[in-house]
């Protein structure tokens, strides 16, 4: 055999690698909606970058043939950049994870952390090999391990495009962002028939772990896609607005803003703090056209983050929604605001927060679940972070959230008010009924007296100015000058450094 020969060998072996499970597999899988491995991994970067890697590797037993050991792993170009990923394939054993399979993950971690560059996971996999043992479950600690080891230090995408079961779910729970597709992907510990044996409820895979679950509930997932495409797209979208590792800045882009009518922006918001309005609707007034990308949309709805772009400058947005809860904090908004706050700061992009804020949201429930602790992730993330921090109180900001949601006091840059702003304790209603309980209870004309007493309260306590006045506020500014003070901050604060005491890491309220 000559050397001709070797290489048509070789050639012979990379085909048969390439066919995963084989014709018939592949057609059940097509026969499901689902692409394979190869083939999203082709929708997914640039064409003619993708490099595999170790596609000889095989599990250690030479009884069971697995192709590729059911994922394909290597690195390419996603819009120019440099991405490492792997693609698990559903054909070899339903994706499910071994030893070797387990390694070829780690080593392409290893890789993008080494040569700082994001990561991507896409997820098709039953869960752990179960003819392999505890060899098995020691490659899904492998890869565990490295989710950890590299949060913070390269952004991590998962996409559940199948099954996700068992301890699968632990690695995607650790990455960044999750981004599941409607009737097609599943998450959950235990699956249903296990979930009925154990305790007797019955429910079908997607009501258990499916992705408007996992959504609008859970809150394990931030995005939801219609379709395997829509959910590769996604990648490309979020990819634009992060740097490649923590030691980069984002990207910066041409800038593309649609002037609206200056007028728009005032009537958006209204002076009667009672009356709801759409949050969305003041962020298309002052962010570049077309640049929100909304994360976790469907989960706590009260509290708005996702990017966007400030004169072509990635950042960071935190806004109350007053059309749901009245903007209010809660245990869900806590959590979801926290979270993005903190990968914000690991990667250096500048967190913008919107406020409108009532306070946290009272009740039983509320108190025995948690708030407090809840609460504190949120106080705790906005104190820990070291990117340029701005706020624009637009309406309210009352009592311990008005703290919370980056005030002065715990390390915000620079906090801007509208003119109508209301920053005190409480409200005027409930503070006069706490204030004047007795004198009200007296009075022959209560109404008017709470009416003339609130109004003393607005104008002595509520207003902007004597925030302003103690130097809790910047500058109180016209609603239409606050794109322009954004961008000027955002340029005063580009090369902001804060150096903090020396610690192995805090100690969040989980």
């Amino acid at each position: 055999m000559d050397m001709y020969d070797k290489i048509t060998e070789l050639y012979e072996k990379r085909r048969h690698l390439e066919l995963g499970g084989g014709e018939k597999r592949i057609a059940t899988q097509h026969q499901k909606g689902k692409q394979t491995a190869r083939e999203r991994i082709r929708e997914l970067v640039d064409t003619d970058t993708f490099v595999e890697l170790n596609p000889f590797m095989m599990q250690r037993s030479p009884n069971k043939e697995a192709n590729g050991e059911g994922v394909v792993t290597g690195y390419g170009k996603i819009k120019g950049i440099p991405v490492y990923l792997f693609s698990q394939d559903f054909t070899v054993y339903g994706g499910a994870l071994g030893e070797m399979h387990g390694k070829k993950i780690a080593n392409a971690m290893d890789l993008a952390a080494k040569n700082g560059m994001p990561f991507i996971g896409l997820i098709d996999s039953g869960g752990a090999r179960i003819h392999e043992g505890v060899s098995a479950l020691d490659g899904y600690g492998q890869v565990f391990y490295r989710n950890v080891l590299y949060s913070g230090v390269i952004p991590q995408i998962s996409v559940i495009l199948g099954p996700s079961a068992g301890g699968a779910v632990y690695s995607p729970a650790i990455t960044d962002f999750i981004i599941m597709v409607e009737e097609t992907s599943q998450m959950f510990i235990t699956g249903p028939k296990i979930i009925e044996t154990v305790t007797g409820e019955q429910i079908s895979v997607e009501a258990l772990g499916g992705a408007a679950i996992h959504n609008s509930q859970s809150g394990n997932a931030h995005f939801q896609a219609k379709t395997e495409i829509d959910a590769l797209k996604l990648v490309k979208q979020l990819l634009q607005y992060l740097p490649s590792n923590c030691k980069e800045k984002p990207q910066e882009t041409a800038n593309d803003y649609e002037k609206k009518r200056e007028n728009d922006l005032i009537d958006i918001v209204p002076v009667n703090s009672r009356i709801p309005y759409n949050v969305k609707d003041v962020l298309h007034h002052i962010i570049d056209k077309d640049s929100l990308l909304e994360v976790q949309p469907y989960f706590a709805k009260n509290i708005v983050i996702g990017f966007a772009r400030l004169n072509g400058k990635s950042v960071g947005l935190v806004c109350n929604q007053p059309k749901y809860l009245a903007g209010g904090l809660d245990i869900h908004s806590s959590d979801k605001a926290a979270r993005f706050i903190r990968f914000c700061d690991a990667f250096q992009i500048p967190l913008l927060t919107l406020e409108d804020v009532t306070g946290f949201i009272p009740g039983v429930k509320q108190e025995h679940s948690g708030i407090i602790r809840h609460g504190a992730k949120i106080l705790y993330a906005y104190a820990e972070a070291t990117v340029p921090k701005i706020t624009v109180i637009l309406r309210k900001a009352y009592g311990g959230a008005y703290v919370a949601l980056n005030s002065k006091s715990i390390g915000a840059d620079i906090v801007y008010a509208w003119p109508n702003a209301e920053i005190a304790v409480m409200g005027a209603e409930s503070a006069i009924n706490v204030l004047f309980a007795e004198e009200l209870a007296k009075s022959e004309n209560p109404d008017q007296l709470k009416q003339e007493k609130m109004h003393t309260y607005q104008e002595r306590f509520t207003n902007p100015y004597e925030a302003a006045s103690l130097g809790m506020i910047d500058d109180i500014i016209d609603p239409r000058e606050t794109r322009s003070k954004l961008i000027e901050a955002l340029d005063m604060l580009a090369n902001k450094q804060e150096n903090r005491p020396f610690k192995k890491h805090g100690n969040i309220p989980l």
